[in-house]
Protein backbone atom coordinates (compact mmCIF):
# COMPACT_ATOMS: atom_id res chain seq x y z
CA UNK A 1 0.00 0.00 0.00
CA UNK A 2 1.73 3.33 -0.99
CA UNK A 3 2.81 5.81 1.88
CA UNK A 4 0.01 8.44 1.23
CA UNK A 5 -0.26 11.82 3.42
CA UNK A 6 -2.72 11.60 6.01
CA UNK A 7 -5.13 14.66 7.38
CA UNK A 8 -2.04 16.14 9.60
CA UNK A 9 -0.14 16.61 7.29
CA UNK A 10 -2.30 19.66 5.81
CA UNK A 11 -1.01 21.46 8.81
CA UNK A 12 2.02 23.55 9.48
CA UNK A 13 2.87 21.46 12.21
CA UNK A 14 5.70 19.06 10.97
CA UNK A 15 8.75 18.77 13.13
CA UNK A 16 10.77 16.38 10.40
CA UNK A 17 10.76 16.12 6.97
CA UNK A 18 8.37 12.67 7.05
CA UNK A 19 4.78 12.26 7.17
CA UNK A 20 2.62 13.02 10.13
CA UNK A 21 1.94 9.37 9.92
CA UNK A 22 5.91 8.63 11.11
CA UNK A 23 8.04 9.68 14.21
CA UNK A 24 11.52 10.80 13.49
CA UNK A 25 12.73 7.40 14.95
CA UNK A 26 12.59 3.69 13.48
CA UNK A 27 13.18 3.00 16.87
CA UNK A 28 10.36 0.52 17.87
CA UNK A 29 9.80 1.17 21.33
CA UNK A 30 8.92 5.04 20.02
CA UNK A 31 5.91 5.54 22.23
CA UNK A 32 3.17 8.65 22.92
CA UNK A 33 1.01 8.09 25.91
CA UNK A 34 -0.77 10.07 28.68
CA UNK A 35 -2.45 8.56 32.55
CA UNK A 36 -4.89 10.42 34.49
CA UNK A 37 -5.91 10.08 37.91
CA UNK A 38 -8.94 11.02 39.52
CA UNK A 39 -9.06 10.32 43.46
CA UNK A 40 -11.77 11.12 46.06
CA UNK A 41 -10.25 13.39 49.00
CA UNK A 42 -11.59 10.36 51.53
CA UNK A 43 -9.86 7.73 50.16
CA UNK A 44 -12.80 5.85 49.12
CA UNK A 45 -11.71 5.10 45.28
CA UNK A 46 -8.35 5.98 42.76
CA UNK A 47 -9.35 5.59 39.16
CA UNK A 48 -6.45 5.68 37.11
CA UNK A 49 -6.92 5.83 33.25
CA UNK A 50 -3.84 6.00 30.21
CA UNK A 51 -3.82 5.59 26.90
CA UNK A 52 -0.97 5.09 24.12
CA UNK A 53 -0.02 5.17 21.13
CA UNK A 54 3.01 2.87 19.45
CA UNK A 55 3.54 3.87 15.74
CA UNK A 56 6.54 1.93 14.81
CA UNK A 57 4.53 -1.31 16.29
CA UNK A 58 0.90 -0.10 14.97
CA UNK A 59 -0.08 -0.10 18.08
CA UNK A 60 -2.66 1.45 20.20
CA UNK A 61 -4.05 0.73 23.83
CA UNK A 62 -6.06 1.95 26.87
CA UNK A 63 -7.20 1.26 30.17
CA UNK A 64 -9.07 2.54 33.40
CA UNK A 65 -8.50 0.65 37.22
CA UNK A 66 -10.81 2.04 39.83
CA UNK A 67 -9.50 0.97 43.25
CA UNK A 68 -12.89 0.63 45.27
CA UNK A 69 -11.92 -0.70 48.31
CA UNK A 70 -10.62 -3.65 48.61
CA UNK A 71 -11.01 -4.90 44.87
CA UNK A 72 -9.54 -3.33 41.82
CA UNK A 73 -12.39 -3.14 38.53
CA UNK A 74 -10.24 -3.00 34.99
CA UNK A 75 -10.98 -2.49 31.23
CA UNK A 76 -8.31 -2.76 28.87
CA UNK A 77 -8.50 -2.47 25.14
CA UNK A 78 -5.74 -2.61 22.08
CA UNK A 79 -6.33 -1.99 18.49
CA UNK A 80 -4.61 -1.73 15.29
CA UNK A 81 -3.19 1.90 15.09
CA UNK A 82 -5.15 3.94 12.06
CA UNK A 83 -4.15 7.18 10.06
CA UNK A 84 -6.51 9.02 12.54
CA UNK A 85 -4.29 10.31 15.45
CA UNK A 86 -6.99 12.63 16.66
CA UNK A 87 -8.82 9.34 17.44
CA UNK A 88 -8.37 9.09 21.06
CA UNK A 89 -10.77 6.12 21.24
CA UNK A 90 -9.94 2.38 22.08
CA UNK A 91 -12.80 -0.20 22.23
CA UNK A 92 -15.24 1.44 25.07
CA UNK A 93 -11.88 4.04 26.40
CA UNK A 94 -12.25 7.26 24.63
CA UNK A 95 -10.18 10.27 25.57
CA UNK A 96 -11.92 14.08 24.08
CA UNK A 97 -9.37 16.74 24.18
CA UNK A 98 -12.18 19.44 24.15
CA UNK A 99 -9.67 22.66 24.93
CA UNK A 100 -6.09 21.83 25.02
CA UNK A 101 -4.38 22.30 28.24
CA UNK A 102 -7.54 23.11 29.82
CA UNK A 103 -10.68 20.60 29.16
CA UNK A 104 -10.58 16.65 28.26
CA UNK A 105 -13.46 13.99 28.90
CA UNK A 106 -12.86 11.07 29.83
CA UNK A 107 -15.50 7.64 28.78
CA UNK A 108 -15.67 4.57 29.32
CA UNK A 109 -18.93 2.84 27.74
CA UNK A 110 -20.70 0.56 29.94
CA UNK A 111 -20.85 -3.44 28.87
CA UNK A 112 -24.03 -4.48 27.60
CA UNK A 113 -22.96 -8.27 29.20
CA UNK A 114 -21.79 -6.77 32.19
CA UNK A 115 -23.99 -4.23 33.91
CA UNK A 116 -21.99 -4.12 36.84
CA UNK A 117 -18.61 -3.70 34.99
CA UNK A 118 -16.67 0.03 35.26
CA UNK A 119 -18.16 2.72 33.37
CA UNK A 120 -17.23 6.40 33.35
CA UNK A 121 -17.91 9.76 31.80
CA UNK A 122 -15.58 12.72 33.36
CA UNK A 123 -14.65 16.23 32.66
CA UNK A 124 -10.70 17.21 33.70
CA UNK A 125 -10.38 20.69 33.49
CA UNK A 126 -7.01 22.34 34.06
CA UNK A 127 -6.71 24.23 38.02
CA UNK A 128 -2.87 25.22 36.46
CA UNK A 129 -1.37 25.45 33.64
CA UNK A 130 0.89 22.55 32.33
CA UNK A 131 4.47 22.10 33.24
CA UNK A 132 7.54 20.56 31.99
CA UNK A 133 9.15 17.62 33.71
CA UNK A 134 12.60 17.33 33.46
CA UNK A 135 14.22 15.57 30.08
CA UNK A 136 14.27 11.87 31.28
CA UNK A 137 16.73 9.27 30.43
CA UNK A 138 17.47 5.57 31.69
CA UNK A 139 20.91 3.72 30.47
CA UNK A 140 20.79 -0.23 30.59
CA UNK A 141 24.57 -1.02 30.53
CA UNK A 142 25.35 1.82 27.72
CA UNK A 143 22.61 1.68 25.47
CA UNK A 144 19.94 4.17 25.84
CA UNK A 145 16.73 2.51 26.62
CA UNK A 146 14.64 5.15 27.76
CA UNK A 147 13.96 9.15 26.82
CA UNK A 148 10.99 10.74 27.29
CA UNK A 149 9.54 14.52 27.27
CA UNK A 150 6.45 14.98 29.98
CA UNK A 151 4.45 17.55 31.23
CA UNK A 152 2.23 17.20 34.27
CA UNK A 153 -0.80 18.88 34.93
CA UNK A 154 -3.46 19.21 37.93
CA UNK A 155 -7.20 19.70 37.91
CA UNK A 156 -10.63 18.99 39.00
CA UNK A 157 -12.68 16.37 37.76
CA UNK A 158 -16.49 16.29 37.37
CA UNK A 159 -18.73 14.03 36.12
CA UNK A 160 -20.21 9.98 37.20
CA UNK A 161 -18.04 6.75 37.60
CA UNK A 162 -20.24 3.62 38.25
CA UNK A 163 -19.15 0.05 39.25
CA UNK A 164 -20.85 -2.84 40.89
CA UNK A 165 -24.14 -1.32 41.58
CA UNK A 166 -22.35 1.72 42.69
CA UNK A 167 -22.62 5.21 41.55
CA UNK A 168 -20.14 7.74 42.67
CA UNK A 169 -20.76 11.35 42.09
CA UNK A 170 -17.30 13.07 41.34
CA UNK A 171 -17.61 16.68 42.40
CA UNK A 172 -14.68 19.62 42.08
CA UNK A 173 -15.03 19.97 45.52
CA UNK A 174 -14.32 16.27 46.67
CA UNK A 175 -12.22 14.97 44.36
CA UNK A 176 -8.61 16.12 42.26
CA UNK A 177 -7.28 15.15 38.82
CA UNK A 178 -3.81 14.82 38.23
CA UNK A 179 -2.85 14.01 34.41
CA UNK A 180 0.82 13.41 32.65
CA UNK A 181 1.59 12.91 28.80
CA UNK A 182 4.60 11.57 28.03
CA UNK A 183 6.54 10.46 24.49
CA UNK A 184 9.43 9.68 23.21
CA UNK A 185 10.93 5.61 23.76
CA UNK A 186 10.06 4.04 25.99
CA UNK A 187 10.66 -0.34 26.43
CA UNK A 188 7.82 -2.15 25.30
CA UNK A 189 7.39 -5.90 25.35
CA UNK A 190 8.93 -8.07 22.76
CA UNK A 191 12.30 -6.60 22.26
CA UNK A 192 15.12 -8.89 21.68
CA UNK A 193 17.99 -7.14 23.82
CA UNK A 194 21.29 -8.79 23.05
CA UNK A 195 24.11 -9.23 25.55
CA UNK A 196 23.04 -6.62 27.51
CA UNK A 197 19.58 -7.10 28.63
CA UNK A 198 20.33 -10.15 29.42
CA UNK A 199 23.31 -9.63 32.30
CA UNK A 200 22.35 -6.34 33.07
CA UNK A 201 20.50 -5.89 36.77
CA UNK A 202 20.05 -2.90 37.86
CA UNK A 203 21.55 -3.21 41.59
CA UNK A 204 18.71 -0.92 42.84
CA UNK A 205 16.29 2.11 41.96
CA UNK A 206 14.17 4.25 44.14
CA UNK A 207 11.70 6.48 42.41
CA UNK A 208 8.89 9.15 43.60
CA UNK A 209 6.77 10.96 41.39
CA UNK A 210 4.31 13.12 43.41
CA UNK A 211 1.84 15.63 41.50
CA UNK A 212 0.04 17.57 44.10
CA UNK A 213 -2.79 19.98 44.03
CA UNK A 214 -3.31 22.87 46.31
CA UNK A 215 -5.95 25.72 46.41
CA UNK A 216 -3.84 28.23 44.96
CA UNK A 217 -0.48 25.90 43.56
CA UNK A 218 0.31 23.29 42.03
CA UNK A 219 3.43 21.19 43.58
CA UNK A 220 5.44 18.76 41.24
CA UNK A 221 8.31 16.56 43.43
CA UNK A 222 10.04 13.70 41.19
CA UNK A 223 13.01 11.73 42.71
CA UNK A 224 14.59 9.13 40.96
CA UNK A 225 17.83 7.35 42.74
CA UNK A 226 20.10 4.47 41.69
CA UNK A 227 21.09 1.44 44.76
CA UNK A 228 24.08 4.11 46.25
CA UNK A 229 21.35 7.09 46.52
CA UNK A 230 22.87 8.44 43.54
CA UNK A 231 20.10 11.28 42.13
CA UNK A 232 19.81 10.87 38.65
CA UNK A 233 16.66 13.01 37.86
CA UNK A 234 15.31 15.54 40.07
CA UNK A 235 12.71 18.32 40.47
CA UNK A 236 10.74 20.16 43.02
CA UNK A 237 8.64 22.71 41.82
CA UNK A 238 5.85 25.14 42.79
CA UNK A 239 3.17 26.58 39.85
CA UNK A 240 0.38 29.07 40.65
CA UNK A 241 -2.32 30.20 38.83
CA UNK A 242 -2.15 33.38 38.40
CA UNK A 243 0.95 34.08 35.74
CA UNK A 244 3.65 34.37 38.51
CA UNK A 245 6.48 32.55 37.97
CA UNK A 246 7.42 29.16 38.75
CA UNK A 247 9.07 28.79 42.00
CA UNK A 248 12.00 26.01 42.53
CA UNK A 249 11.91 24.13 45.86
CA UNK A 250 15.63 22.39 46.30
CA UNK A 251 16.63 19.75 46.21
CA UNK A 252 14.13 17.28 47.91
CA UNK A 253 15.07 14.30 50.31
CA UNK A 254 12.31 12.29 52.02
CA UNK A 255 11.74 10.50 54.93
CA UNK A 256 9.19 6.99 54.18
CA UNK A 257 7.47 5.39 56.97
CA UNK A 258 6.88 2.08 55.07
CA UNK A 259 4.45 -0.61 56.54
CA UNK A 260 6.87 -3.34 58.59
CA UNK A 261 7.64 -6.41 56.17
CA UNK A 262 7.09 -4.58 53.01
CA UNK A 263 8.09 -1.31 51.07
CA UNK A 264 4.67 -0.21 51.10
CA UNK A 265 4.68 3.33 52.13
CA UNK A 266 2.06 4.55 55.15
CA UNK A 267 3.54 8.33 55.47
CA UNK A 268 6.50 10.58 54.23
CA UNK A 269 7.75 13.79 54.88
CA UNK A 270 10.05 15.29 51.86
CA UNK A 271 11.93 17.82 52.81
CA UNK A 272 11.78 21.16 50.11
CA UNK A 273 13.39 24.17 50.44
CA UNK A 274 12.36 27.43 49.60
CA UNK A 275 14.61 30.28 47.43
CA UNK A 276 15.04 31.94 50.49
CA UNK A 277 16.92 28.89 51.55
CA UNK A 278 13.69 28.02 54.44
CA UNK A 279 13.38 24.36 54.78
CA UNK A 280 9.47 22.90 53.57
CA UNK A 281 8.13 20.19 54.81
CA UNK A 282 5.48 18.36 52.23
CA UNK A 283 3.90 15.99 54.10
CA UNK A 284 2.16 12.83 52.53
CA UNK A 285 -0.38 10.35 53.97
CA UNK A 286 -1.18 7.80 51.81
CA UNK A 287 -5.35 7.05 51.57
CA UNK A 288 -5.33 3.95 49.24
CA UNK A 289 -3.51 2.35 46.73
CA UNK A 290 -3.21 1.21 43.54
CA UNK A 291 -0.20 -0.76 41.86
CA UNK A 292 0.41 -0.31 38.37
CA UNK A 293 1.35 -3.55 37.64
CA UNK A 294 -2.14 -4.92 37.96
CA UNK A 295 -4.64 -3.67 35.55
CA UNK A 296 -3.39 -1.46 34.37
CA UNK A 297 -0.12 -3.11 32.54
CA UNK A 298 3.16 -1.78 33.45
CA UNK A 299 5.96 -4.16 34.12
CA UNK A 300 5.87 -6.41 35.62
CA UNK A 301 2.55 -7.00 34.77
CA UNK A 302 1.71 -11.02 33.99
CA UNK A 303 -1.48 -10.62 32.06
CA UNK A 304 -1.23 -7.87 29.79
CA UNK A 305 1.53 -5.22 29.12
CA UNK A 306 1.43 -1.71 26.85
CA UNK A 307 2.20 -2.04 23.39
CA UNK A 308 1.47 -5.49 22.88
CA UNK A 309 -0.08 -7.12 19.87
CA UNK A 310 -3.38 -8.81 20.88
CA UNK A 311 -5.32 -8.70 17.81
CA UNK A 312 -7.66 -6.35 16.46
CA UNK A 313 -10.71 -5.03 18.83
CA UNK A 314 -9.01 -6.63 21.64
CA UNK A 315 -11.08 -5.45 25.30
CA UNK A 316 -10.35 -7.29 28.66
CA UNK A 317 -12.72 -6.72 31.35
CA UNK A 318 -12.12 -8.16 34.93
CA UNK A 319 -12.14 -7.74 38.56
CA UNK A 320 -8.80 -8.09 41.19
CA UNK A 321 -8.90 -8.62 44.89
CA UNK A 322 -6.26 -6.57 46.74
CA UNK A 323 -7.05 -7.36 50.08
CA UNK A 324 -3.92 -10.09 49.80
CA UNK A 325 -1.21 -9.18 48.65
CA UNK A 326 0.48 -12.27 48.47
CA UNK A 327 -1.68 -12.84 45.55
CA UNK A 328 -0.17 -10.10 43.27
CA UNK A 329 3.55 -10.94 43.69
CA UNK A 330 4.85 -8.79 40.82
CA UNK A 331 3.09 -6.10 42.23
CA UNK A 332 5.66 -5.51 44.91
CA UNK A 333 8.41 -5.09 42.16
CA UNK A 334 6.39 -2.54 40.05
CA UNK A 335 5.60 0.74 40.52
CA UNK A 336 2.21 1.55 42.76
CA UNK A 337 0.36 4.74 42.56
CA UNK A 338 -0.93 5.98 46.05
CA UNK A 339 -3.45 8.18 46.58
CA UNK A 340 -2.58 10.59 49.59
CA UNK A 341 -3.26 13.64 51.25
CA UNK A 342 -0.53 16.25 51.64
CA UNK A 343 -0.13 19.14 53.55
CA UNK A 344 2.55 22.35 53.24
CA UNK A 345 3.09 25.55 54.70
CA UNK A 346 -0.23 24.94 56.93
CA UNK A 347 -2.39 23.82 53.33
CA UNK A 348 -4.26 20.68 52.72
CA UNK A 349 -3.99 19.16 49.32
CA UNK A 350 -4.05 15.96 47.43
CA UNK A 351 -2.48 13.82 45.13
CA UNK A 352 -0.62 10.91 43.54
CA UNK A 353 2.61 10.13 46.13
CA UNK A 354 4.15 7.12 42.91
CA UNK A 355 6.52 5.05 44.44
CA UNK A 356 9.11 2.35 43.32
CA UNK A 357 11.87 0.91 45.44
CA UNK A 358 13.45 -2.01 44.05
CA UNK A 359 16.82 -3.80 45.06
CA UNK A 360 19.28 -2.18 46.70
CA UNK A 361 18.61 1.25 48.24
CA UNK A 362 21.45 2.94 50.92
CA UNK A 363 19.64 5.34 52.21
CA UNK A 364 16.42 3.31 52.86
CA UNK A 365 18.83 0.98 54.39
CA UNK A 366 17.54 -2.10 51.83
CA UNK A 367 20.19 -4.12 51.41
CA UNK A 368 19.22 -6.32 48.36
CA UNK A 369 15.86 -6.95 46.33
CA UNK A 370 14.51 -9.30 49.11
CA UNK A 371 15.13 -6.53 52.01
CA UNK A 372 11.89 -4.89 53.39
CA UNK A 373 11.36 -2.02 56.68
CA UNK A 374 11.76 -3.51 59.94
CA UNK A 375 9.38 -3.42 62.99
CA UNK A 376 10.04 0.52 62.80
CA UNK A 377 8.84 0.72 59.50
CA UNK A 378 12.49 2.01 57.54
Amino acid sequence: MPDRPIALDEYPIHQVPLSMRHVATGDRNAYDRCIFHVMDHSGRALLIAGLGVYPNTGVIDAYATLRLGDRLHAVRASDALTDDRLALTVGPLTITVEEPLARLRLTCAADPDDPDGLAYDLTWSAAFPATWEPHHTQYRGDRLTLEGRRFVQAGTCTGRIRVAGQELAVTAGEWTGTRDRSWGVRPIPGEDGGRAAEEWRPEGFHWIWCPVRFDDRFVMVIVQEDADGHRTLNEAVSVRGDGARDVQLGWPHTDISYRPGTRHPERAVLHLTGPDRTPRELTAEILTSSPLAVGAGYLPADDWQHGTWRGRGWTDRRSYDLSDPAAHPLAAYGVTDHAARFTLDGRTGHGIFEHGSFGRHDPSGFAGYDAVAGEAGR
